[in-house]
């Protein structure tokens, strides 16, 4: 790298993968991963900001606010609104590229790809996420637009049978809350408000931006760091959020509602009250994961056995998300007999957590898992997915594969043990009308 700069390499020579890392004076870390011979170019501003912080203490105060649920995810509809009047999406398509924005639990983010003319894209990424403009009117505005959202996804039985599970789960903590907010929650919310947030949680000492793609490091840390010199940030110290201390037990065990659709949909899942971060909650992650799949996957004799009796089709699913702050499995899809589903799990689950699984599945599900991450490095949009995710979790995505192959057949069982509690699972059922 040139030198008088702090630019960093950080090496996996197993992989034969770099990120060129800096964090700049006003806290931004920068991320830049070279990959040659990539079309693409992928790029994510990001926010440690999600769906889940509605109390905190603004860096200087010293009583907590608490927000309207929905703010974050009203705060991304209205980044892509600039004073001059301009669409940001249109000055991306004029530069060749295709730009979007999403908000999760605990992360906000923005991004585009593109094959060329990165400067231009880069430069304009950087400059609308901070340029807010917020007024009255184009709040108010925007309300009836975010209505019409909650209301379509109210009307979702995927997204219904989802969230009634997480309701399910959780008892206090804000997950349970809907990203997008209420229709109620969201006429709370004001441009006042949104200045506040704003500039509490898109300040760039909580913030990131990765690039992935066939680029030159020295001249991406530069740009970004040209940019950023020319803005008014000073580095801001680290953000008190407040979450209330999750009750062990589920909220309830299980949730039935009705809608108009031709089959029955199903998801249950398992609360974990793991609060890990940084390497042990990789292992954690993936000690669970590599049994879930050895246990359920799509290669398992579990999931063929369901396949084969007709209780589940392909798309019968499952997943394990695991943060510092919370942290659940999820299993379902669409079945004709949720019950039937329920049952012959149960039972399997059951002699799972006795006996363990085979020596051989567990090599099966960790090979298949180890070659999916493998297989992400030659995706940008991927790398900069995993990159950015794992960072603001406090852990290093180099690790995962070593994690991987290191984990033992016992680590494995002995994760399922602990996860797969009978009373930490809840059920959610959407029925024909």
């Amino acid at each position: 790298m040139r030198r008088g700069t702090t630019v960093r390499e950080i090496r996996n020579e197993q992989l034969k993968l770099s990120a060129f890392h800096d964090q700049l004076d006003n806290g931004l870390n920068v991320y830049v991963i070279p990959r040659e011979g990539f079309k693409q170019t992928y790029a994510m501003f990001s926010t440690k900001y999600g769906s889940i912080d509605r109390e905190f203490v603004v860096p200087g105060a010293d009583e907590p606010t608490i927000v309207p649920d929905g703010i974050a995810h009203f705060l991304e509809h209205k980044m892509f609104e600039q004073e001059s009047g301009e669409d940001v999406f249109k000055t991306f398509a004029r530069y060749g590229a295709m730009s979007n924005a999403f908000t999760s639990f605990d992360t906000t983010a923005y991004l585009f790809s593109s094959t060329d003319f990165l400067d231009e894209n880069l430069t304009t990424l950087l400059n609308y996420v901070q340029e807010p403009y917020f007024t009255e009117e184009n709040v108010e505005k925007e309300k009836g637009i975010i209505e019409q959202e909650i209301r379509m996804y109210d009307d979702d039985p995927a997204w219904r049978v989802y969230f009634n599970l997480i309701e399910g789960m959780y008892q206090v903590h804000p997950i349970a809350i809907d990203i997008a907010g209420t229709v109620d929650t969201i006429q709370q919310i004001d441009k006042d408000t949104l200045y506040k947030c704003y500039n509490t949680f898109y300040h760039p000492s909580n913030m990131s931006v990765v690039v992935v793609g066939d680029v030159d490091p020295v001249h991406i840390h530069a740009l970004i760091r040209d940019n950023q010199a020319a803005k008014d940030f000073k580095r801001q110290p680290e953000i008190e959020r407040i979450i209330q201390n999750e009750p062990t037990p589920v909220r309830r065990a299980r949730h039935e509602e009705k809608m108009l659709i031709s089959m029955p949909s199903m998801q249950f899942g398992f609360k974990d009250m793991s609060r890990v971060s940084g390497k042990e909650m990789i292992i954690n992650e993936y000690a669970t994961s590599i049994g879930l799949e050895a246990l359920i996957g799509r290669s398992s004799p579990l999931f063929n056995r369901m396949y084969e009796e007709g209780i589940i089709d392909k798309r019968f699913s499952w997943s394990y998300d695991v943060t510092p702050r919370f942290a659940h499995s999820i299993f379902g899809g669409n079945t004709k007999d949720p019950d039937r589903v329920l049952a012959v799990v149960e039972a399997a689950f059951a002699e799972a957590t006795e006996h363990g699984v085979s020596e051989e599945d567990f090599n099966r599900a960790r090979c298949k898992m180890v070659g999916q991450m493998v297989a992400a490095l030659d995706s940008a949009r991927a790398l900069a997915r995993y990159f950015t995710s794992y960072t603001f979790r406090d852990a290093d995505f180099f690790d995962i594969i070593g994690v991987m192959e290191s984990l033992t057949l016992e680590q494995v069982n002995q994760r399922l043990r602990e996860h797969l509690d009978p009373e930490m699972r809840t059920v959610s059922i959407v029925l024909p009308k």
